[in-house]
């Protein structure tokens, strides 16, 4: 089953984050992460405005009752800075944003601070990540460029993300459908939407939209506030 092994919670959203349809399951992960702050990793906006990133996710939290702290890491050698690595070693909860996620991989390949993004998560952290970030988290990892796959963290195994599932182009939704390797899942996750793995190993969808899971046989599609069964 995908994430058995670790002991976090774990949110995938399907793009659109920091939304006011994102309230309720943002509000839940807080309550389970035990503590009031986020640690953000803008990395992959790193060309898109990572700034206007940060400050989107200020906004948000703080409606929350929490604060949203940005780390610097736009490039390979923040990732390897220490302090960096500590901070996110020590979070609560860390929420990657959205951007591209081929950036996002290089930067965080490898890297002490993805070391101690496991490292935390294991530990019992929230980890959220959105668009780029829920694809890269997963092995394989759907290829923007075209609907194909290739390497993704693995941070959850034998599981695809397919971001923006709602509203993303026929051609590309198709490509990833008929190209997924025999030993994973698809999941086609939409806007402002999480799929969300607890502690206890329970996968659930929530958010304004739907988690569609992709497999041997017709595609199954999961509402907000439903279970959703990834066991092989």
């Amino acid at each position: 089953m995908p994430g058995k092994k670790n002991v976090g919670t774990l949110a995938l959203v399907g793009g659109g984050e920091w939304s006011d349809a994102c309230n309720g399951f943002d509000a839940a992960l807080l309550e389970a992460s035990g503590g009031s702050e986020v640690v953000v990793l803008p990395t992959a906006a790193a060309f898109e405005h990572a700034d206007r990133t940060a400050e989107r996710a200020a906004k948000h939290f703080a409606g929350l009752g929490a604060t949203a702290r940005a780390l610097p890491v736009l490039h390979r050698p923040e990732a390897e800075d220490p302090a960096n690595a500590d901070a996110v070693r020590n979070a609560r909860f860390v929420y990657l944003a959205d951007g591209s996620p081929l950036h996002l991989r290089s930067v965080l390949k490898g890297s002490a601070l993805y070391e101690a993004l496991v490292a935390a998560y294991q530990g019992g952290a929230v980890v959220a990540a959105s668009g780029a970030g829920a694809t890269l988290l997963c092995d394989p990892m759907v290829d923007p460029r075209g609907g194909a796959y290739t390497v993704g963290l693995g941070l959850v195994a034998n599981l695809a993300v397919f971001p923006y599932h709602g509203t993303a182009a026929d051609h590309l939704r198709e490509r990833s459908i008929d190209l997924l390797p025999p030993t994973a899942l698809l999941v086609g996750i939409d806007e402002e939407t999480a799929l969300i793995h607890d502690a206890s190993g329970r996968w659930r969808a929530e958010g304004a939209g739907e988690v569609t899971v992709y497999g041997e046989g017709d595609p199954e599609v999961f509402p907000a506030g439903s279970d959703v069964p990834l066991a092989r």
